[in-house]
């Protein structure tokens, strides 16, 4: 009997499978949007064991784990690492349907060429075979992107951030080119506790006493010519939604002046002055020539007495519903008509958006540059089989998927690169079944091989431009 994880999973036909082989199987990955802590790759870094570098920090594993019942001691609490293992392999065969399943038995033959399923039977065996190999030089973090023909990683910085590492990177022989992604919204979202606190330390970073917003947009500036300096060529923005509310100067220079004086200010200026600052940015992006993403949906910290607890990214956060549309369509359009519209990648988490997102990428892709704007692969809730497919329809039926960009980690875990071979071959297997139904021509078999290498890796490639090593 064949293993569950094999050379034709989830390939369902001869087409899919020599798509998958021949075209996309072998091209290097290009991650140009994560959360790997780049002090590991500079360092180096060897973990503990395989709890270490598998569970911590992985809240798809922990949201799991708690919806069967596992005491957070053995989710984020101070239980033994082995018993935390324990605990996910007690939870593995559980989660069938949920991509965990999936994800899972990918990483432990990708990483550690265990093709056993786990479950409590198999959870001490695997956990000492994969710990001692992850607690070996061989499975340092630089040679878990070795293993997965990583040719680039793009990690994600405030603007506070020094870059120290990714200068150490830029320095050092490692062929992986690692690069960062400038994420300003501690800096955009005014109503949030500790503003002021944080812009102290930005005006530190930015050598700018941040007393006034045009304070304020030259301490940015300063950090962006500064991320520029050290590779960066690209920023990314986790919000609920597009902020493009009217606006003028001096209601902003008010707003931000209450605010600065710890006065309370209300929603709808807190909206104004999201708007203003986050046109000032995309417009310094599009001086710089960098890509700007937007990641949209996330109704986040919907536990407060777990925030509480554990703080955010611990896994209870959710879909949003917010509206989506005409915010996003006027603010694109500003930026457009001032023909200050940079290279643009929109993610929803949100499937019911699939179509608004595919169908507004087309008002603004201006035959100047090749899929100018993107409609972005599937993210988090929805970076699954299902979610994935119907994110490539709506494209494939709304725009042009030969001109996608192609799929990324968005993950912190050194064990995620799997996703992209995920990905590929839920798309090969989708062109594969639509050439036995006849519904794509066998004839063009070598077009679509080379469409399928170019969603893959080329068009992602061409579309970043990161120097490589």
């Amino acid at each position: 009997m064949s293993t569950f994880i094999n050379d034709n999973f989830l390939l369902e036909n001869k087409f899919a499978e020599e798509l998958y082989h021949n075209y996309s199987k072998n091209q290097p990955i290009i991650d140009y949007h994560n959360h790997l802590n780049p002090q590991f790759i500079a360092e180096d870094k060897i973990f503990n064991n395989i709890t270490d570098v598998w569970i911590k920090g992985d809240h798809y594993k922990w949201r799991a784990m708690r919806t069967l019942g596992i005491n957070e001691q053995f989710v984020t609490g101070n239980g033994s690492d082995k018993d935390k293992f324990l605990n996910w392999a007690k939870t593995v065969p559980y989660t069938m349907r949920n991509p965990l399943y999936h994800w899972t038995h990918l990483e432990l033959a990708r990483y550690f060429d265990i093709t056993d399923l786990l479950n409590e039977k198999s959870a001490e065996r695997i956990y000492d075979e994969t710990s001692a190999k992850v607690n070996s030089a061989e499975y340092s973090t630089r040679n878990l992107l070795r293993k997965v023909n990583a040719e680039l990683v793009c990690t994600t910085e405030d603007p506070i951030d020094s870059l120290d590492f990714h200068e150490q990177l830029a320095k050092s022989d490692f062929k992986t080119t690692v690069s960062t992604a400038f994420r300003p919204d501690k800096a955009i979202l005014i109503a949030n506790d500790g503003y002021n606190d944080y812009l102290d330390i930005l005006g530190q970073k930015a050598s700018v006493a941040i007393n006034t917003y045009a304070d304020l947009c030259a301490a940015l500036r300063n950090r962006i010519e500064y991320f520029n300096a050290n590779g960066c060529q690209l920023c990314d923005h986790g919000l609920d939604q597009i902020y493009f509310e009217n606006y003028t100067e001096s209601e902003v220079n008010a707003i931000f002046k209450k605010k600065r004086e710890n006065q309370a200010i209300s929603n709808e200026e807190a909206l104004k002055f999201q708007s203003a600052i986050l046109v000032f940015l995309c417009e310094t992006y599009h001086e710089f020539g960098w890509v700007q993403q937007f990641h949209l949906g996330a109704l986040r910290n919907n536990n407060a007495r777990m925030h509480r607890i554990l703080g955010p990214d611990t896994g209870w956060d959710s879909i949003g519903d917010y509206p989506q549309a005409q915010k996003l369509s006027a603010f694109l359009n500003a930026l457009d008509s001032k023909d200050k519209l940079t290279k643009t990648i929109i993610y929803n988490l949100n499937p019911a958006d699939n179509e608004v997102m595919a169908t507004m990428i087309g008002n603004f892709n201006d035959g100047s540059v090749r899929g100018k704007v993107q409609f972005g692969s599937g993210w988090w809730f929805l970076d699954q089989k299902d979610g994935m497919t119907k994110q490539l329809n709506a494209l494939s039926n709304m725009s042009l998927i030969s001109c996608f960009v192609g799929m990324l980690t968005d993950s912190r875990s050194f064990l995620s690169f799997p996703r992209h071979e995920y990905f590929r071959r839920i798309l090969c297997n989708l062109l594969g079944d639509e050439i036995k139904r006849g519904e794509l021509p066998a004839s063009e078999m070598e077009w679509i091989g080379k469409m399928v290498s170019d969603i893959s890796y080329g068009n992602a490639k061409e579309y970043f431009k990161f120097p490589v090593k």
